[in-house]
């Protein structure tokens, strides 16, 4: 190499950590203006949240007045929301390669939504919400600073990030989660300090700036390693990964049928209160109705019915089903650690320990993220159990099938090789458009 080349090859390399020095710092600044939005967003949420929620158990009479908050919510969607009304599909779509726009408007709405479902006893969570208001803040600051259609990608996975890490107080659950959510199989290393920096700062922002703290659950001890414990808690997953396919699957017919009977959305939604009210009577408890952060509770501090699991499932179900907002996680929290309890007993294991796996892993088979719910389970309930963790959402991550809350999730990579799927197919059966 002569003294030319040698210089240009060291002008080169000099010019290639400027570049990334460029990017690095791009990225700490946009990913912490989306944490903060989001985690203010999230802050703010979670405090109306306890407050309805608390309204609502101080005044048991609000459950019969579910289906006029749900014609309220409805009328709202039909009159402003336009394509608010897709949710989290909206920004999971236009990730995607999509040509729609996020507007700013579905922070609001969807807030209002969820606060009025919980505020009446509908069965919802509180991930899609976050997700939503981190989606459309971070549309709206990419158009404020006028944004590359690339950059504006991952800016939308940075608001994915912001509100799921700030919203459950796991920024490294919330990082990966918005990389793995948009395609099953497939992680977008390019995006992967954005989403750290916006879910971190958010965290940070909820917690720190803003004074809310979150549920902690405790697992006292995880049993020694062994060929009958690990076979147990296989056995376990694969349970928990059917259960979170029937979840999604229930919810998706429940929608498609109701939608194809009542084309009104208003009327949809009362007759989902109707419904929900009903449910109550015939079980003749309100352990269903919210979160089920009680339910989660006493997973891991007691025992439940052997059937909890199922009813939370069947009443979150109808609520979503029939057109109320809300997320689906928490309530996937309250069914997968209600199913573990139960198992528990069966399999003669220490109950909360089967809590803590059924806890990420019908999370996981829900949402076909096994890495960001494995690190969730590290980042909630401690390293000790992480081996059984990974196993759980490993296992449940492949007996879900090809199955998600999120309609509009591609399938990157077929979960086997037996099962031959088209490339751009999404959890619908809709090719993505070219």
């Amino acid at each position: 190499m002569n003294q030319w080349s040698a210089r240009w090859v060291e002008f080169a390399k000099k010019r290639s950590h400027f570049a990334l020095w460029i990017t690095f710092i791009k990225w700490i600044v946009l990913g912490s203006v989306v944490g903060l939005l989001s985690g203010t967003a999230s802050a703010f949420f979670l405090k109306s949240l306890d407050y309805v929620t608390d309204v609502r158990l101080e005044h048991p009479w609000l459950l019969y007045l579910l289906p006029l908050g749900g014609v309220l919510v409805s009328f709202l969607y039909m009159r402003y929301g336009k394509n608010s009304a897709k949710g989290n599909n909206l920004i999971i779509e236009q990730i995607q390669d999509g040509t729609e726009t996020i507007p700013l408007r579905m922070a609001p709405l969807v807030l209002f939504g969820t606060l009025v479902t919980h505020l009446f006893g509908g069965s919802a969570g509180r991930e899609g919400t976050a997700v939503q208001m981190g989606g459309s803040l971070a549309e709206w600051f990419g158009k404020l600073i006028k944004i590359s259609p690339l950059d504006r990608k991952i800016l939308l996975m940075c608001g994915i990030s912001g509100g799921f890490g700030s919203i459950f107080g796991t920024p490294l659950a919330g990082t990966l989660f918005g990389l793995e959510v948009v395609t099953i199989g497939l992680i977008s290393q390019q995006a992967l300090l954005p989403c750290f920096v916006a879910s971190f700062v958010g965290d940070l922002v909820t917690t720190q700036l803003w004074g809310v703290h979150h549920t902690h659950y405790v697992v006292n001890e995880f049993p020694a390693l062994s060929v009958m414990i690990i076979l147990k808690v296989v056995l376990a997953s694969v349970i928990f990964g059917l259960v979170s396919m029937l979840f999604s699957e229930l919810t998706h017919f429940l929608k498609r049928t109701f939608t194809a009977m009542i084309s009104n959305p208003m009327i949809k939604a009362a007759v989902g209160g109707l419904i929900i009210i009903a449910l109550v009577f015939v079980v003749g408890s309100r352990d269903y109705l919210g979160l089920g952060i009680p339910l989660i509770k006493d997973s891991f501090e007691g025992d439940v019915s052997p059937f909890a699991f199922l009813w939370k499932l069947i009443f979150t179900a109808f609520t979503l089903g029939t057109g109320f907002q809300g997320g689906e996680v928490t309530p996937l929290f309250a069914i997968g650690a209600t199913l573990g309890n139960a198992l528990a007993g069966i399999l003669h294991v220490y109950g909360p320990f089967l809590a803590a796996l059924g806890f990420i892993a019908v999370f996981c088979g829900a949402t076909s993220t096994p890495i960001a719910c494995f690190l969730m389970g590290i980042e909630l309930f401690g390293s000790e159990g992480a081996i059984y963790m990974f196993i759980a959402c490993v296992v449940s991550y492949l007996f879900s099938g090809h199955s998600s809350i999120y309609t509009s999730q591609l399938i990157g990579v077929s979960k086997s090789q037996l099962i031959s799927i088209p490339q751009g197919t999404r959890i619908n059966g809709v090719k993505k458009r070219k």
